[in-house]
């Protein structure tokens, strides 16, 4: 799962035991040699499905945007301003290296910037400035109880219109060995945070659709799920993943305004 660029045992053992945003600096140099970096696969899958369903966007914000892997994705999605926000310095300098002064293949490109902020709390600056809004793998890090403060700070950096899209993928049943390894993760996740701190806050299962979508809705969005057909569906039809797109309303709205889309 690691090449021989990514951390060793004894890296890893260390990150765990301090708080997510002094383990992701630690991480940050060889973080992009891990499975935790958003596969491209993934990052390909739902621009093909932005590009074909919404077109073009004005200017694009990357919340968590960790090294940057979706800031190309935004470069070629966004005709404006595109904007990585991520609450480590650590990870926003390796992002920062690739393309505050022009993109990873050397191109120079103005458009980027990038902001540390925590994303439960996003900077006013940042608000009502842009059309679509990504995030990709970073939700285990927010409790339930979280999300009406991530959400709603996402709305607010959203134009009337603006869209927020994140993948999010099918329950794994409990016939799956992968369900006993995810369940088996958080369980020592919840002791390491009962007897450890600073708490290092990484859960796979706290972030159902059902919730999700409620939240979202009482943020203000109006949501709808998109299959994305790349990563096929299971046995019984159901998409193994789906795309998630928030939209925020157009003109008067907000908290409890948000209608449900298909999906």
């Amino acid at each position: 799962m690691f090449s021989s660029h990514g951390p060793s045992v004894r890296e890893l053992a260390a990150q765990a035991l301090t708080s997510v945003e002094r383990g992701y600096d630690l991480l940050a140099p060889k973080f992009d040699h891990t499975p935790f970096r958003t596969p491209d696969r993934m990052l390909d899958a739902v621009e093909e499905t932005l590009a074909q369903r919404e077109g073009s966007f004005g200017a694009g914000l990357d919340v968590c945007c960790g090294t940057g892997a979706a800031i190309g994705m935004l470069r070629r999605l966004c005709r404006g301003r595109v904007t990585g926000v991520d609450v480590s310095a650590g990870m926003l300098a390796e992002a920062s290296r690739a393309y505050a002064d022009g993109s990873a293949d050397g191109s120079a490109d103005g458009r980027v910037d990038f902001v540390r902020a925590d994303a439960r709390a996003l900077p006013p600056a940042l608000g009502d400035s842009y059309d679509l809004a990504v995030s990709f793998g970073a939700f285990g890090h927010f409790l339930p109880a979280e999300r009406p403060a991530l959400f709603s700070g996402v709305y607010r950096s959203l134009r009337p219109g603006g869209v927020f899209a994140f993948p999010i993928g099918a329950p794994v049943p409990p016939s799956s060995p992968l369900w006993w390894a995810v369940a088996g993760f958080d369980a020592a996740m919840r002791v390491r945070n009962a007897v450890w701190r600073p708490p290092f806050v990484m859960y796979y299962r706290t972030f159902p659709l059902s919730g999700v979508r409620e939240d979202l809705r009482a943020a203000g969005f109006t949501v709808e799920t998109v299959p994305l057909e790349h990563f096929g569906r299971q046995p019984g039809g159901a998409p193994r993943w789906r795309l998630v797109l928030a939209r925020r309303r157009e003109g008067p709205g907000g908290p409890n305004a948000g209608t449900e889309g298909p999906g």
